[in-house]
């Protein structure tokens, strides 16, 4: 006795099966989307940080620099006038009161 087996015919997927895929495919695409500007907004901030972190480098070498030297009469001269606003006597200070 041989066995017969049925072959099956292929099924069709329904409508609504291809719109369900459809819908997720799409929300998925959107969802990349919203990724991908997250991203590229990151990768500026990212860009803006290293610039930060260059300047500070800068700034901490220069430091590092003025330490090394000491305090020389110059130096000292500088930071009196830029912090503290030093005049020497016979010279004038002119304000600029526009802005």
């Amino acid at each position: 006795m041989a066995r017969e087996t049925k072959k099956r015919a292929p099924t069709r997927s329904s409508l609504a099966t291809k719109l369900v895929i459809v819908l997720l495919l799409t929300a998925i695409g959107w969802q990349l989307y919203g990724l991908q500007g997250q991203v590229k907004d990151a990768r500026a901030e990212k860009e803006a940080y290293a610039r930060q972190v260059a300047e500070m480098e800068k700034e901490n070498e220069a430091l590092a620099a003025d330490i090394a030297e000491g305090p020389t009469p110059e130096k000292m001269e500088e930071i009196a006038r830029e912090e503290l606003n030093l005049v020497t006597p016979g010279e004038y200070v002119i304000y600029d009161i526009s802005n």
